[in-house]
């Protein structure tokens, strides 16, 4: 039988889902308690119940999708190999976890861009923060690696700052077009993330 904690891990999972959804289709602002609530199935007092206000279930989702990304990508930074191997194998994962977590990559997205930075209580800002520097960390690791690349004689010399900014933000762009096919095969989204990162990747390889 699951436990009363287990009903409720489920439970936020379920409201953290349907907030992510409902971010990406209608953005922080026009996104109400309700939708959400609607969304899962529930009452808005369930989602009370795990959450304080509509600011908080964003900060959680943010921070679930930070969670997720780094879960799946920063061991790679470490993996035996070149710089370059080290770097496809990296953009290769942050590719298909936006893919694949589109939702919660969007709001990511947002909280980048300050979408709901409204009028924020200080435990909500100072949340904000500390969830922007975890971003911020997870660039150095692209950077680190970046770095590592030019070091070994994988990877041309160029602005390791830059041209990380350059590579993320072109990762993180197919989020603008990227819809999963209904009958789009596992084997089909690895393709094409892979030719995606070939394109973005290959404008660093040593000459």
């Amino acid at each position: 039988m699951s436990t009363t904690s287990e009903v409720g891990t489920e439970a936020r999972r379920r409201i953290l889902d349907a907030a992510a959804e409902a971010f990406m289709r209608n953005g922080f602002a026009e996104t109400a308690i309700d939708e959400i609530a609607q969304d899962v199935g529930a009452t808005k007092g369930l989602v009370y119940y795990h959450f304080r206000s509509k600011f908080d279930i964003f900060l959680a989702v943010y921070t679930e999708g930070m969670r997720r990304v780094r879960e799946r990508v920063e061991p790679l930074a470490d993996v035996p190999g070149v710089g370059h191997d080290r770097l496809v194998a990296m953009s290769t994962a942050h590719v298909l976890n936006l893919m694949e977590d589109l939702a919660y990559h969007h709001v990511v997205h947002q909280a980048v861009r300050g979408d709901a930075s409204t009028a924020l209580k200080p435990r909500q800002r100072d949340e904000l923060a500390a969830l922007n520097r975890l971003r911020s960390e997870y660039e150095g690791v692209f950077r680190r690696v970046l770095t590592d690349g030019m070091e070994d004689g994988s990877l041309r010399r160029v602005d390791a700052g830059l041209a990380t900014r350059v590579l993320l933000s072109n990762l993180n762009a197919v989020d603008m077009w990227y819809r999963q096919r209904p009958a789009q095969s596992t084997a089909e989204i690895h393709d094409l993330a892979g030719q995606i990162v070939d394109l973005l990747v290959g404008g660093l390889l040593s000459r």
